[in-house]
């Protein structure tokens, strides 16, 4: 090691002893190599995006038909790109291990692919014009229920051909999810209206009214007692869809996201442990509320395109967002 003559061993060895200068900022709370991550590579508007269940890494796709697989940690890197739809793919989700992704495409299709591999194993055909949502059972046999705007919602097995069941709900179906026990299909469309639809029984069991426009997103708590739901009439509600609920079944209303002309599927979710929702919006911000106290925790700026998507990771205090200006964000919260 050269030093120059005025430098003692001594103050080398005191240098080495000084504490590191902290970094500016609040403590960081993540283990994302910086507290805000930029994602580009979509060519077209991003319509959804999703973390694995094991939050290493995530999905995303829109308007250019390609589904790319991207590492959560690190230099969040596109590490793969899955192709096969022939229109704008609409929603994602993975499966509860993670080992499958499904994908609701405008080209009339649901595509079923391995997430390790990314090969499409299935495609599911049935619906006659495009496939809005889909929704993989959590547990059980792998079903999965779809709606489109041919006014239908429908339930498939994976293990067979076409769909085992199709309710008819004669107006646009924009947003379908489970229940926890995968024995109901709740829908939102046009109509303003979510339907609970048995699927021992066959039936319509019953409407949710509340909602003053198209429902656009829907999502289930994690334990499964009550559903969120994100509208054009600029509100977010939550919904008790426990069996025996009152008759009033909407327990909460959140504001402050919009819809505008666009009328893009904005989606709304709950972080893990519930204490949170967030929802897209048109106005360019990411808003994520207080479940208990309604009040809006965060809006957070960054994109240029209304924000059709925000999901929370499955074990950190990181949300994803993903936007109509072609990007996707990864940001860390208190």
């Amino acid at each position: 090691m050269y030093l120059p003559s005025q430098v003692t061993w001594q103050d080398t060895f005191l240098y080495q002893q000084l504490p590191l200068i902290p970094a500016f900022g609040p403590p960081r709370t993540s283990s994302l190599q910086a507290p805000i991550m930029l994602m580009s590579g979509h060519e077209g508007e991003v319509y959804c995006c999703k973390f694995h269940p094991n939050g290493a890494t995530l999905a995303s796709s829109g308007f250019d038909r390609l589904i790319l697989l991207w590492n959560v940690y690190g230099d969040c890197e596109n590490y793969a790109t899955l192709k096969g739809h022939s229109g704008a793919v609409m929603e994602l989700h993975y499966n509860t291990d993670g080992s499958m992704l499904f994908s609701a495409s405008t080209d009339k299709t649901v595509g079923v692919w391995d997430s390790e591999t990314g090969e499409r194993i299935k495609r599911l055909k049935g619906h006659t014009s495009f496939v809005n949502t889909c929704y993989p059972a959590r547990r059980g046999p792998q079903l999965i229920c779809t709606g489109s705007d041919d006014g239908t919602v429908k339930l498939w097995d994976i293990r067979k051909k076409g769909a085992i069941h199709t309710f008819q709900n004669t107006y646009q179906v924009l947003a379908v999810t489970f229940n926890d026990t995968s024995d109901q299909i709740l829908s939102g469309g046009i109509d303003n209206d979510i339907k609970v639809w048995d699927l021992r029984q066959n039936k319509l069991i019953y409407n949710m009214h509340g909602h003053g426009d198209s429902v656009t997103g829907l999502s289930l708590s994690s334990e499964g007692s009550y559903l969120l739901s994100n509208s054009m009439d600029n509100t977010v509600r939550i919904w008790d869809v426990r069996p025996f609920a009152p008759k009033e079944r909407c327990v909460k209303i959140f504001q402050g996201n919009v819809h505008n002309f666009e009328k893009n599927l904005m989606r709304c979710s709950w972080s893990t442990d519930g204490s949170k929702i967030a929802a897209g919006s048109a106005d360019r911000f990411v808003y994520i509320w207080d479940t208990t106290s309604r009040r809006i925790l965060y809006k957070l700026p960054g994109h240029a395109g209304s924000v059709n998507e925000v999901v929370f990771h499955p074990e950190e205090p990181i949300v994803l967002s993903g936007a109509s200006d072609k990007r996707l964000y990864m940001g860390e919260i208190q």
